[in-house]
């Protein structure tokens, strides 16, 4: 049995009431944070509010930053890494691998937060045009799907280009230097590359991928410390509510904290979706297509059922 939204539900207002009822007042155990450089979880390192939130279960949190989702899951798989959030593709790879992660929470569809991109006066045009060209991307993470389907729903198999692998920091260099011929970017560096070249988007995600972020937990820490994990999950919530609606002022909050001009991090965070939430049916089938996917193109080493690694709902 999942973990429905009633037991989400309850498990967020059992943490917040252990806030009230109190705890251990020393914080002597650490929850190690895997996080990358954008969003929900950046605001919520920000505002200090999940040591707040962990403080009276005797927990603090020691905040790791990763360029991206396969780099945080390797982490976690070498449990390095209690809870962290990432894209859809990378906890495929990761089960596959054998990674002992949990499916904790996902927020809602962000589809045009992630996207094709070529330099403002390339020939390329269509996805269709990208055939024997070099595209960069971060293997296995959120956009290694979206390339997969954009180039499939243009007729393209996905031996019809060259790709290159990269991770963002190089992926921009390589875009700004002409060594490529397109990339596959996600919010902020979309929103960067957009506004600071003029780079064009040649495909997002609309009608091709989901794009969800998902919250995964170690799966031995998430078993043994299911307050904790709760708690966190709670305050994740609480900076949803907060930010839906105003992410012009998130934005001007989280400037100073990670060095990106205003306009970028306002344009990626008006594109991101707020509202953490239990996995349904729905998202979990939506996993096991990518994982099938990715098996047929021989990618994934092994088959996988995503259902195995979602929590389960506590009795």
């Amino acid at each position: 049995m999942t973990l429905t939204k009633r037991a989400f539900t309850a498990g967020a207002a059992a943490a917040v009431a252990a806030l009230a009822t109190g705890g251990p007042a020393r914080a002597d155990r650490v929850l190690r944070v895997g996080y990358q450089k954008y969003g929900t979880m950046l605001l919520l390192k920000a505002r200090g509010s999940l040591d707040a939130a962990l403080k009276p279960l005797g927990f603090r949190a020691e905040w790791r930053e990763f360029p991206g989702g396969p780099q945080l899951l390797e982490a976690l798989n070498a449990r390095a890494v209690d809870f962290g959030v990432v894209g859809e593709t990378p906890p495929i790879f990761a089960q596959g691998a054998g990674a002992p992660l949990v499916y904790l929470a996902h927020e809602p569809p962000a589809p045009k937060s992630e996207a094709i991109v070529v330099p403002k006066n390339s020939p390329i045009r269509s996805v269709a045009d990208l055939k024997g060209k070099k595209v960069a991307l971060n293997k296995g993470s959120n956009v290694h799907y979206l390339l997969v389907r954009a180039l499939e729903e243009a007729g393209l198999a996905y031996t019809d280009i060259q790709t290159v692998f990269l991770a963002p920091a190089d992926g921009r260099a390589a875009f700004d230097g002409g060594s490529i011929d397109a990339w596959v970017i996600w919010d902020p560096f979309l929103a960067a590359v957009e506004l600071s070249s003029g780079a064009r988007i040649l495909q997002d995600a609309t009608g091709l991928a989901a794009n969800h972020q998902f919250y995964v937990g170690e799966r031995s820490f998430t078993e043994s410390q299911p307050q904790a994990i709760d708690a966190v999950l709670a305050a994740i919530a609480v900076i949803d509510r907060e930010t839906n609606g105003v992410t012009e002022a998130a934005a001007r909050e989280l400037s100073p904290a990670i060095g990106m001009p205003v306009p970028i991090l306002a344009r990626a965070l008006g594109r991101q979706s707020w509202g953490v939430a239990p996995l349904g049916p729905e998202v979990v089938a939506g996993q096991q297509r990518i994982a099938d996917t990715f098996l047929q193109l021989g990618l994934l080493p092994r088959p996988i059922q995503v259902a195995d690694a979602i929590r389960q709902a506590r009795s």
